[in-house]
């Protein structure tokens, strides 16, 4: 009897948003590769082949067994872990009074999540000595972005990720990453001259430190999730 189930899914937006893709890769409970999905979005966000990894990576595991989900997404993990509970009372709206994004995605994995033994575990992504499933799921979830094709497969033909540099950066380049990538940031924050409403459907205060995320201002961390 397995005793538990060990996977790691991705989401990628090639310009977030631009061409996006989803992939997740399940293991056995020592966290040995078994099978593996990738799904092409058409044009989307980051978030939305985040949370559609986790979604699909929901619906393809037996919820009898329980499940560690290892992931690179800071959004992913709080929408499901923080933030989830207060959207439910608010009658799924952010604290500011505006709808919550992507919010049929989220109710859908709230219900797959019911009655279930789901643990999140984040994982930094691009890392020389980073998890190796997620390093897989990363590569197939980019490579339906950029390809926009489905794929599938077992352990015998796992996606290869790129080599990664000791500075964290992936040698061959590529057009944008997922995960802890740029997400569309530039990295410099600053501090909000008024308040306003990341692209993650939370507030920031005046003075909080923002940066860019995607086309708008908004969290840092969301800049890289």
């Amino acid at each position: 009897m397995v005793d538990r189930i060990i996977a790691a899914c991705d989401g990628a937006a090639k310009g977030n948003p631009g061409p996006a893709g989803w992939a997740y890769v399940i293991a056995d409970s020592s966290g040995a590769p078994q099978r593996w999905r990738a799904g092409a979005l058409g044009h989307s966000t980051n978030n939305v082949g985040e949370l559609t990894a986790l979604e699909q990576l929901l619906e393809a595991t037996d919820p009898a067994v329980p499940l560690e989900v290892r992931l690179d997404s800071t959004y992913t993990r709080d929408a499901v872990t923080k933030w989830l509970a207060n959207w439910k009372r608010n009658g799924w709206r952010t604290a500011g009074g505006k709808p919550v994004a992507n919010q049929e995605l989220i109710q859908h994995i709230d219900a797959l999540l019911a009655d279930r033994d789901v643990s999140f575990v984040y994982v930094a992504a691009h890392q020389v000595d980073g998890d190796p499933l997620n390093a897989i799921a990363d590569k197939a979830a980019s490579d339906a972005a950029r390809h926009q094709r489905d794929a599938s497969g077992t352990s015998s033909d796992l996606p290869v990720p790129d080599p990664v540099t000791p500075a964290g950066r992936a040698k061959v380049a590529k057009p944008a990453r997922s995960g802890s990538g740029t997400g569309g940031g530039t990295g410099r924050t600053l501090a909000a001259r008024y308040p306003g409403t990341c692209p993650c459907s939370r507030p920031y205060a005046k003075g909080d430190k923002i940066t860019k995320v995607g086309a708008s201002w908004g969290h840092p961390e969301c800049a890289s999730a």
